[in-house]
Formats: structure tokens, C-alpha cells, sequence
């Protein structure tokens, strides 16, 4: 029985290729954080998303998966592709111009680098062009709402963001 559970175990981490595979997720904070949870609250702080219509990107790891799921209805999220990662970065990038720990060392701040040059780890978005959704931010995306995994469409709701 302990073969049988090994094989299981090792089929199923195995069969979850599908979030290795693809490297950057953004994720697009929807709702105000008004009248939430602790819980919520610290999760988005932790992810950096303070204000309404900011984007981050991470990557595409477990850990980073569960934190989205705790804010899943203040989030839409999905898998961002090369060009529009550029083209957020060239357009909405803000470069990072402080210094990377406090004057103790005790603490480091959070950047993103990319070949070679710190941005910070959020970019302020205009809202969406058309809205969200066509039933609001409060409905989930596959609902016909504004809210939840968007996978290859999230590309089309940060171009209408810019």
C-alpha cells in the first residue's frame, strides 16, 4: 500500500505542470479593502496591493498561488504574457531610485529587476476602458463579473488598463 500511495503522491504533485510552466502572474487589486478582514488586509499588503486598479507581478509558485486565493474576491489575476509585461513595464514602470536596505540593514525593500534596472514592485493602472465586467466587481470573472482567474485574458483587461 505505501508503493501505491508513493505513485499517487508522486502522480499528482507531477500532474500540476500547468502552474510551472507558465512563469509571471498578474494580479490586479478590483475592490477597496473597506470593511475586510485582518486576514485580507494583511495578505494584500503582503502582495502589495494598497490601492485600487495597482497591479503586481509574481511568479507563478504555490505559495503565491495561496495568498491570491485568500484575496480572490478583491483580485482578478492571470497568467501575463512577454509583450505586455513590456509594455506595462515601458509605460506605467517607475523606477526605483532609493536604497535597497534601511540605514541599519535590518531591512530590505522589495524591487523588481529587470536586465539590470530596479522598477518598483507595483504599477498604478487607469480604470479599465468598458469596465470590468458586465456585471460589476463584485461577481466572479466566469460569472460575467470582474472578479477571479482570468488566465489569458488578463493581457486584454492590463491593455485597457494603460
Amino acid at each position: 500500500m505505501n508503493t501505491d500511495q508513493t505513485n499517487q503522491t508522486k502522480t499528482s504533485s507531477g500532474s500540476d505542470s500547468r502552474n510551472d510552466q507558465n512563469g509571471k502572474i498578474a494580479v490586479v487589486l478590483v475592490r477597496g479593502m473597506v470593511k475586510s478582514l485582518r486576514e485580507v488586509k494583511a495578505t494584500l499588503e503582503m502582495l502589495n496591493l494598497d490601492h485600487k486598479n495597482h497591479c503586481v507581478i509574481l511568479e507563478n509558485n504555490p505559495v503565491n498561488l495561496g495568498m491570491i486565493k485568500r484575496v480572490k474576491d478583491y483580485v482578478t489575476w492571470g497568467v501575463i504574457d512577454p509583450e505586455t509585461f513590456n509594455r506595462l513595464l515601458s509605460q506605467r514602470g517607475k523606477e526605483f531610485q532609493s536604497r535597497l536596505t534601511d540605514s541599519k540593514g535590518k531591512y530590505s525593500y522589495k524591487v523588481l529587476e529587470v536586465s539590470g534596472k530596479k522598477y518598483k514592485p507595483y504599477f498604478s493602472l487607469n480604470p479599465p476602458r468598458k469596465g470590468f465586467g458586465r456585471k460589476g466587481i463584485k461577481v466572479a470573472f466566469k460569472a460575467g463579473g470582474g472578479l477571479g482567474d482570468r488566465g489569458e485574458k488578463i493581457n486584454d483587461l492590463i491593455q485597457r488598463m494603460l
